[in-house]
């Protein structure tokens, strides 16, 4: 026998490949186990009492989490709130896509799906509140290159007048404008999120939504503050808006 073996078929460097299969195999299994914590067990997007869909490897047990404030969540919840959404299958088969029912902006389907986030808002690591107007964080402003939007007005995709420009939110850590707050004919005020928006000279242009319809967008339960919660169902409806503002956009581009 050579230098290695402990049998005339089996050395050191097979056991050491066979351990490093064994190893490997569990630490993917680990790892897909693991991915399972969010959004598992999935949702059939059917009746209530449908099937459970886990997938393989079944979901892990809970496993609690502590966070900076002191509060404890469970990761998966055995109870966990799951958007709203008001929808009926496209087709009679399993798996056919979902149309939305009544308002598509605000039926919480597709692009306009939200996740059930916690209803309170994202602070810095000092413990401040994170996104605020500029009314709020006054040591901030726009940058003297750059064209200032306050008092233009805001155009839909229909480039129609929908509202005025008010204020500008900012994220108070990443140094970055997160929301564009805009008032519209009635005086009540709504956020537009800054990836919707295209900031111009001539005013703020959002393609997403018709000048009629930004008055659809929830309203943020303070006026100097917005929850993750809030969040999550503000960017629905503008999402919501690229697939279902006008009947022709769930149509095919050819």
């Amino acid at each position: 026998m050579g230098t290695g073996a402990i049998t005339q078929y089996i050395d050191v460097a097979q056991l050491v490949l066979y351990m490093f299969w064994l190893f490997f195999f569990g630490l993917v299994y680990y790892l897909v186990r693991e991915n399972h914590r969010e959004g598992y067990p999935m949702d059939n997007g059917r009746d209530e009492g449908g099937p459970r869909i886990e997938g393989w490897p079944p979901v892990p047990a809970s496993k609690s989490y502590l966070h900076e404030d002191g509060h404890v969540t469970l990761s998966p919840d055995p109870d966990r709130p799951d958007g709203v959404h008001r929808s009926q299958p496209a087709h009679g088969w399993n798996g056919a896509p979902l149309d939305p029912v009544g308002n598509p902006l605000t039926a919480g389907v597709g692009p306009g799906a939200w996740a059930q986030r916690a209803d309170v808002p994202d602070r810095t690591h000092h413990g401040d509140v994170k996104i605020v107007p500029l009314r709020v964080a006054n040591d901030h402003g726009v940058s003297h290159r750059d064209v200032d939007p306050r008092g233009l007005p805001v155009w839909g995709a229909d480039h129609e007048e929908a509202g005025k420009v008010v204020d500008l939110w900012v994220d108070r850590s990443e140094m970055m404008f997160r929301y564009i707050e805009m008032s519209l004919p009635d005086g009540s005020r709504r956020l537009v999120p800054m990836t919707f928006a295209r900031i111009k000279r001539d005013g703020v242009h959002v393609h997403a939504l018709l000048a009629h319809q930004f008055s659809d967008v929830p309203v943020t339960r303070s006026p100097e503050q917005v929850t993750f919660l809030e969040e999550e169902k503000i960017c629905a409806v503008y999402g919501a808006g690229t697939l279902y503002a006008t009947p022709d956009r769930m149509e095919p581009l050819a």
